[in-house]
């Protein structure tokens, strides 16, 4: 299996992660939330996968181009 890097495509901050580690997802499945710039971005899977690891916790503060999660496929 191949484990997969999530990414955020923006700055801001964590508001709500919405899988836990172990959740098996559908692509487009949302993982978590990021607010920024009062929008909510959500970060979703990029295919059915497994989510393996989130590597942010609410409140988390994060880079354009962060790894955020991890799944394999």
């Amino acid at each position: 299996m191949a484990r997969i890097e999530v990414k955020s495509e923006v700055a801001g901050r964590v508001w709500k992660i919405e899988a836990e580690p172990g959740a098996a997802l559908a692509g487009d499945d949302t993982i978590l939330i990021i607010e920024s710039m009062k929008m909510e971005i959500p970060v979703g899977a990029p295919r059915d996968c497994h989510l393996v690891e989130v590597r942010v916790a609410e409140q988390d503060t994060v880079a354009e181009g962060q790894v955020v999660a991890v799944v394999e496929a």
